[in-house]
């Protein structure tokens, strides 16, 4: 990897990825065991020490990829946002039409319903302990639910160029009120046990779009 590749990870707040085959491998395990303590038990319960005795590593080999637990902790952010990306990604790519933006909804609703209604959304759930003692992982967390917005985003620009979602409406309003809808929905289902909470909430969402169509 080249000093300007290495320069430009530096400045977005990313990790330089090891170089070798191995080092990514080991690197990945960690992340990939700590977000599992993260998810089962919060950031704050879960320790360097857990993480080191799950994923059969030594302090040494964790200090070698991570200066300290918050720097893992963000690589874990960058984690959690790429394996949620990557289950809804069928359903991410077809947003440009109304049945696309349903089945999506469809899916997240049989999702959580499958869960029972626990653990809340994986990415939102890191909001409360991180937004306001970690200014960098918060930036990570923003820039997380960014692109998971934006696929919303590019998908209603999409249905608007094609006449199908008023010219006047903003792509961009429309994908915040939807987030704001999903994680509004998540949390109430968690807090309640019901993912009829999470099916109320995309429901109004789909309404609140659909009042967009063209005349």
């Amino acid at each position: 990897m080249d000093r300007q590749v290495q320069n430009l990870f530096m400045l977005v707040g990313m990790p330089t990825p090891p170089k070798t085959v191995k080092g990514r491998a080991t690197r990945e395990r960690i992340v990939s065991v700590a977000a599992d303590l993260v998810r089962a038990n919060g950031v704050r319960a879960t320790s360097v020490e857990d993480v080191i005795d799950a994923a059969g590593v030594s302090k040494s080999q964790l200090y070698h990829y991570f200066d300290d637990k918050a720097d893992l902790v963000r690589a874990v952010v960058d984690r959690t946002k790429a394996v949620l990306i990557d289950l809804q990604q069928a359903y991410l790519e077809r947003l440009d039409d109304w049945a696309g933006i349903s089945a999506w909804f469809d899916a997240i609703v049989a999702d959580e319903t499958g869960r029972h209604s626990r653990g809340g959304c994986p990415l939102g759930s890191l909001v409360p302990e991180l937004a306001d003692s970690d200014e960098l992982a918060r930036t990570v967390l923003a820039r997380a639910f960014d692109e998971w917005q934006n696929h919303l985003t590019e998908g209603l620009r999409r249905m608007q160029a094609r006449g199908r979602l008023s010219a006047g409406a903003d792509p961009e309003r429309l994908a915040t009120a939807t987030m704001a809808s999903l994680q509004g929905g998540l949390l109430l289902s968690q807090v309640r046990r019901d993912p009829g909470q999470l099916r109320a909430a995309l429901d109004a969402a789909l309404a609140y779009l659909r009042q967009h169509r063209p005349r």
